[in-house]
């Protein structure tokens, strides 16, 4: 099968498109033949080495197919059955992939395969974010930075349902227009207009009560800057580099705020967890409440091409890769 081999840290050229055996899956294992397979930021803080691999490796954690084959032990799926994960491990870039039972979910008859594969990371992310790490209600003002990206389409058209006031910040009015289209009252063009300064203008001085920040060292200030007292910072991403360290007087001294830097990993940690999440997941996008926007597709021989969009901000929405 093809698959998407690393010896090392780097650019995207460091990313080979390589013919490696199918593997068979082993004790409480599942083979899943992919039919797309999800890009996410994370996979290129490990392709640069930000977050590191051991190598030689592949690289990728989210995709959905039909399985093909069941290890030993394996009762929660059979062979046939449409399945998707988003946790890994590491080697989702391939036409088909090995996962440990546990880690992967039925995919509704109502959600299309590539559907799974586009959201199944961003989309757990999102519903924790909007769910359990900070409980948003009825009436709250809410910040999303990077408003038109992957995580960000779904988890402003989350917050919305919820009753949230949704404030959004974008590069250009192209995504602008997809950002009011998935969710946003508000629309802050960060590279023109000062983003604090206009949440303030927005909410009548109060602020934001959680600010959700997957863009990291240029936006951090802005983030600290718009929340009201004892708001939320939530910095779940790095995509202009990692945030500087932060004194804890400066949360003190803007108001007794919070800060929690969470990874989804720690919020789907038990096979309970993931259901539920997953079934959420699947529950509001096959409502309506969520639409998938799948912005961009790649085929595995396009896998530079496709890092080079995604670590551009060149994307909207989620991009998938075809196997």
């Amino acid at each position: 099968m093809k698959a998407v081999r690393l010896d090392r840290a780097g650019g995207p050229e460091v990313m080979t498109v390589s013919e490696v055996p199918t593997p068979t899956p082993g004790e409480g294992q599942i083979l899943i033949r992919h039919e797309a397979c999800g890009l996410n930021f994370i996979d290129v803080y490990q392709r640069t080495g930000l977050y590191p691999l051991t190598y030689p490796t592949g690289l990728g954690l989210e995709g959905a197919g039909m399985v093909e084959a069941v290890g030993p032990g394996v009762t929660r799926f059979a062979v046939g059955d449409r399945a998707a994960y988003g946790t890994g491990p590491v080697g989702a870039y391939a036409e088909a992939h090995i996962v440990d039972a546990g880690r992967a979910v039925r995919v509704p008859n109502e959600i299309s395969l590539k559907t799974a594969a586009a959201i199944m990371l961003k989309g757990m992310t999102a519903e924790f974010l909007a769910r359990r790490v900070f409980h948003v209600k009825q009436g709250d003002a809410v910040l999303v930075h990077a408003a038109a990206g992957g995580v960000g389409l779904i988890l402003c058209q989350w917050l919305k349902a919820l009753g949230a006031t949704v404030i959004g910040t974008v590069g250009d009015d192209a995504k602008a227009r997809l950002a009011h289209a998935h969710g946003c009252d508000h629309i802050i063009l960060y590279r023109h207009e000062d983003v604090a300064e206009r949440v303030r203008e927005i909410t009548g001085g109060d602020g934001v009560a959680v600010a959700y920040d997957s863009v990291g060292a240029e936006t951090v200030d802005a983030s600290l800057s718009s929340l009201h007292r004892r708001g939320l910072f939530v910095s779940f991403g790095n995509a202009s580099g990692p945030v500087p360290a932060i004194e804890p007087l400066r949360l003190n001294a803007a108001g007794s705020l919070f800060m929690t830097r969470p990874k989804l990993f720690d919020y789907v940690a038990t096979t309970e967890e993931l259901d539920a999440s997953a079934a959420a997941l699947f529950d509001v996008v096959g409502s309506g409440a969520v639409k998938v926007e799948i912005g961009q597709t790649f085929s595995l021989d396009q896998v530079r091409q496709a890092h080079e969009a995604l670590a551009g901000r060149r994307t909207t929405g989620s991009t998938l890769l075809i196997p």
